[in-house]
């Protein structure tokens, strides 16, 4: 592999090395990717990949429990006006209901990451689905307008459980797809989120309307916060029984690979200092920060800027968060099967980078039009883009990072939204109250367009599509030197006379 960058070249020289030792001892006949014989393993004895029916359930079932979590981060934030008055808050208190999510994630995601590599899928699985039903039962009881400490408590639970869950698509992706569905596979995994995302815009204003009765208030509340702790708690149960930590055989050559190296060679420090001294990978960390705090800071403050310009909208306000995440998720399932058939990571990544820079730019230049209409639909066209954008940046990641755990990839990249975000949402908060709507979203415009240029920057190294090919050429290698050891034994045996005089 060829990388520009002189610090560099020592860490590529030793991936190609591991890279193409990895053919040599893994690879067998590549072509049986459905369950034949292929890769050996360390003892010489053969392996099999294959890949199983139960991969689709398992990836279904992540993605609801992280719809569940993700539809919790904004409940708040969209009727935001609303639990200000019921709680008797401020507005930059119940942004903190949103924020919160960030905050946890930014100094938890490191242990959390490494007890993924250390213990596995299903134990993450099962800690993140039973935070999530503990907070929302939390939040039943505080349906007080004294308790908003204890509803605060509950948001927080379900903010830890959010650690547990959002690093976790291309990971699951990894061990149980084949290298031709892994970004599709990681897009549904992320379309979870997105789908909990844009009912969190869409159900709070819908189940609690903006009525003057506390009493009856109370009542809407509470039943919001019941739905969401049944569903919690039936998700729970199904992980217990349902979830499974991985196939029994791999799925492809680079996991069957990645299933030898033996767990003292793994360090998770070293992991991640290989990865900070990756210059690529440190540019796409920033870029899709930048992003993705965007994305945090607008769907945060969604209700506040359509309330400041149309008042009384609550319902539309959600109905546009919920149109920017529907949008969104249209286009991650198409970069994902785009992906999949191209492997032009870094081509879509930036596509899809500077078509969301222009969608900022529309979106902020017809929201003070006074057409609601013509909101939803620039809204629209920002969020294909922008939460399209998404499983781009952890599918890019694994590849450029490869033979590294996709977990401490996608626990890095989202670190960095996570921190944007709150750098973000408080700075156009501030921002939108001191000098309006439009100056907080140019502010947003000014770092995509930097974010875009990084993208630009990043240098294209798709290790596990190489590692991938390094091993189909190494079977294929042996299969040709079998097939010509065996023609030689035949050729090389004494002739048999067929009779004698």
């Amino acid at each position: 592999m060829n990388m520009s960058e002189k610090h560099a070249q020592e860490d590529t020289k030793l991936n190609s090395e591991d890279l193409a030792n990895h053919a040599k001892h893994e690879a067998g006949d590549a072509s049986n990717l459905h369950g034949d014989q292929s890769p050996e393993d360390g003892h010489g004895e053969p392996q099999a990949t294959r890949l199983y029916k139960r991969r689709w359930i398992i990836v279904l079932l992540f993605s609801s429990y992280s719809l569940c979590n993700s539809y919790q981060w904004i409940q708040y934030g969209i009727i935001g006006n609303i639990f200000m008055k019921f709680y008797k808050v401020e507005a930059f208190t119940i942004d903190w209901m949103s924020m919160i999510y960030m905050l946890t994630y930014i100094p938890l995601i490191f242990p959390v990451t490494w007890l993924l590599d250390k213990k596995g899928l299903r134990v993450i699985a099962l800690v993140g689905t039973a935070l999530n039903c503990v907070g929302t039962w939390i939040k039943v009881v505080s349906v007080r307008p004294d308790l908003f400490a204890v509803t605060f408590l509950g948001q927080f639970c379900c903010s830890l459980a959010q650690v547990f869950i959002l690093g976790m698509p291309s990971k699951i992706a990894s061990v149980w797809f084949g290298s031709e569905e892994v970004s599709t596979a990681c897009s549904i995994g992320v379309f979870g989120n997105q789908m909990g995302c844009a009912i969190g815009f869409l159900l709070p204003p819908i189940l609690v309307p903006n009525v003057e009765d506390m009493d009856e208030l109370a009542k809407h509340i509470k039943t919001m916060f019941y739905i969401t702790a049944g569903v919690a708690t039936f998700l729970f149960i199904l992980v217990i029984f349902v979830f499974q930590e991985r196939p029994k055989l791999p799925p492809t050559l680079a996991q069957a690979s990645a299933r030898t190296m033996p767990p003292e060679d793994y360090s998770y420090v070293a992991s991640i200092l290989r990865l900070l001294r990756n210059k690529p990978f440190v540019l796409l960390i920033i870029s899709y920060g930048l992003n993705v705090g965007c994305y945090y800071a607008v769907g945060t403050l969604l209700n506040r800027m359509i309330i400041e310009r149309y008042p009384g909208e609550e319902v539309n306000a959600g109905r546009i968060g919920l149109t920017i995440v529907v949008a969104g998720m249209v286009g991650s399932l198409i970069c994902g099967v785009w992906l999949d058939r191209t492997k032009t990571y870094k081509q879509t990544t930036l596509a899809v980078y500077i078509m969301t820079l222009v969608g900022m730019i529309i979106y902020t230049a017809t929201l003070d039009q006074g057409l609601l209409w013509v909101v939803f639909i620039t809204a629209g066209c920002l969020g294909f883009f922008m939460t399209g954008y998404l499983p781009l940046g952890f599918e890019f990641a694994a590849e450029m990072t490869y033979p590294e755990s996709e977990g401490t990839s996608s626990g890095l990249l989202n670190c960095s939204a996570q921190v944007f975000g709150i750098i973000f949402t408080i700075c156009q908060g501030k921002i939108i109250d001191k000098f309006g709507t439009l100056a907080g979203n140019i502010f947003l415009c000014v770092f995509l367009l930097i974010g875009s240029i990084m993208t630009g920057l990043i240098k294209s190294d798709l290790r596990r599509q190489n590692a991938n090919r390094l091993a189909k050429e190494e079977a294929e290698r042996r299969m040709v030197e079998q097939d010509y050891g065996a023609t030689t034994q035949i050729s090389s045996q004494p002739q048999t006379p067929s009779s004698q005089a």
